[in-house]
C-alpha cells in the first residue's frame, strides 16, 4: 500500500508533504542529475490560465523548475510552452477542487499563480508529487530531516466524531462524490472507491497521511457507518487485521450502509455497453494514436482491461469518464514498429517506439509510447489478452 501525505509544501516550510521514498530522494535527485538534469518527464493533462480548458502537455521536471511542451504530430515542440518555477513552490495533493477530476496536483508559485496538472492514475499523481516534493526541497536538509521525522508520525485528531465525518461525506457541495460502478455484472449507484474516500478525508484535513485515512476509513466501515460493495472489497473484509481490511484501491468499491443498493445491469437502461468496462484494469497510461479519418495524432488515456479482454481510450481534457473509442482484444495482433523511418501506415513524420494492433475485423490501430521500455510494456500487457 502507498502513503502520500497531504502536500502544502514550500521552499522553506511545510505543513506535511509527500514522505514514502524519502530516504532514497537525495540519492535518486544525484542520479538523475548526472543523467542532464531530467527528473521526470511525461504526459500530465493541464487547466489553461486565461481560458480554462484543458490540455496534454508533456512536462519535464528538473531540479529548479517544471517545463511544459506542445505535441505536434506525435512529437513535442523543440522549445517548451511554458514553465513552474519551483522555488517557493506549494504543492498540494490530493487535490479535489475539480469534481470530475480527481487526480490532480495543485502547484502555487510564490507569485500566487496556480497551476492544475492531472495524471492518469492515482499511482502516477503520487509519483509525480512525489519527485516535484523532492525537487522543491533539495538543497534544504533540515527540510528534509523533518519530513523523515513526520513519515514516521502517527496522530489522528483528538476528540474525532466518526458522525461528523459522515455527516460532512453526505454534504452536497463539499462531500465525496458518488458515482455508479459496475463490477462482475452487477451495477451498484452511489459508491465511491477506497482511495476516494482517502483522498477526500486528507482534502477534508480529517487525516494528514494515508495511513492515517485507511486507519478512519475502516474505523467507519467497522461502525458500519459505510459498507464494502463488489468482490475486491469484500473479499478484503475476510482479513483478520483491521488494518488490511480497508482498501486504498481506485477498484474497491465501497457505499454508505444505510444506502446499499444492488441491481443486475440490464441494456435497456445503459446507453454504453458497461459489460465490457467492468473488466479487471490491468493497465493504463497516456499514449499518442493515430486517428481513422484524419490520420491525426492526439494523446489518449487507454485503459486495458481482462476478463472481458477489452482496450479503451478516452479524450483526458473532457470531464466526462466516457471512452471514445475501444475494442475488444480477442483474436486481435499486437506488434512492435521498426524504429527506423516512418512505417506504412502511418502519417506525417511520426517514428519511434509506435506500435500497432489490428483488430479481427481488420481495423489498424497504430500507437506511440514514449520510450521504447513503455512500448514493450504495453505489448507485453496485450500479448496474453489476445
Amino acid at each position: 500500500m502507498r502513503f502520500l501525505k497531504l502536500l502544502v509544501c514550500r521552499g522553506t516550510g511545510c505543513k506535511g508533504s509527500a514522505l514514502r521514498g524519502w530516504r532514497s530522494a537525495p540519492a535518486r535527485l544525484a542520479t538523475m542529475q548526472e543523467a542532464g538534469g531530467v527528473l521526470k518527464e511525461g504526459f500530465l493533462v493541464k487547466r489553461g490560465h486565461i481560458v480554462h480548458n484543458w490540455k496534454v502537455r508533456w512536462f519535464v521536471l528538473l531540479q529548479d523548475k517544471l517545463l511544459y511542451y506542445k505535441l505536434e504530430g506525435g512529437k513535442k515542440e523543440p522549445s517548451p510552452k511554458g514553465r513552474i518555477l519551483l522555488d517557493g513552490c506549494t504543492i498540494t495533493c490530493p487535490c479535489l477542487e475539480y469534481e470530475n477530476r480527481p487526480l490532480l496536483i495543485k502547484l502555487k508559485t510564490k507569485t500566487n499563480t496556480d497551476y492544475f496538472l492531472e495524471c492518469c492514475s492515482r499511482e502516477e499523481r503520487d509519483s509525480w508529487a512525489l519527485d516535484i516534493t523532492g525537487a522543491i526541497h533539495a538543497g534544504h536538509p533540515v527540510q528534509v530531516q523533518e519530513l523523515h521525522r513526520m513519515k514516521n508520525s502517527f496522530k489522528l485528531l483528538a476528540n474525532i466524531s466518526l458522525h461528523h465525518i459522515v455527516d460532512k461525506m453526505h454534504d452536497s457541495s463539499t462531500g465525496i462524490k458518488l458515482t455508479p460502478n459496475m463490477e462482475q455484472g452487477n451495477r451498484y449507484k452511489e459508491t465511491f472507491s477506497g482511495s476516494a474516500l482517502v483522498d477526500w478525508l486528507i482534502s477534508s484535513s480529517f487525516a494528514v497521511s494515508r495511513f492515517e485515512a485507511v486507519t478512519l476509513a475502516s474505523m467507519l466501515m467497522e461502525e458500519n457507518f459505510i459498507k464494502p460493495v463488489g468482490a475486491r472489497s469484500i473479499e478484503a473484509t475476510r482479513y483478520s487485521d483491521l488494518s488490511e481490511q480497508f482498501l486504498d484501491d481506485s477498484t474497491a468499491l465501497y457505499m454508505f450502509a444505510e444506502s446499499y443498493k444492488k441491481k443486475n445491469s440490464s441494456k435497456e437502461d445503459l446507453q454504453f455497453n458497461i459489460s465490457e468496462l467492468s473488466g479487471t484494469i490491468v493497465k493504463q497510461g497516456y499514449l499518442v494514436k493515430q486517428g481513422h479519418k484524419r490520420k491525426n495524432w492526439k494523446v489518449r488515456r487507454f485503459v486495458l482491461r481482462a476478463d472481458p479482454a477489452f482496450l479503451h481510450y478516452y479524450d483526458p481534457t473532457k470531464e466526462e469518464n466516457r471512452p471514445v473509442g475501444g475494442f475488444s482484444l480477442r483474436g486481435c495482433l499486437v506488434s512492435a514498429l521498426e524504429d527506423n523511418g516512418v512505417p506504412t501506415g502511418v502519417k506525417g513524420n511520426v517514428q519511434g517506439n509506435l506500435f500497432k494492433i489490428i483488430t479481427k475485423n481488420d481495423i489498424h490501430y497504430y500507437i506511440q509510447a514514449s520510450s521504447k521500455a513503455e512500448r514493450a510494456q504495453w505489448i507485453e500487457a496485450i500479448k496474453p489478452l489476445t
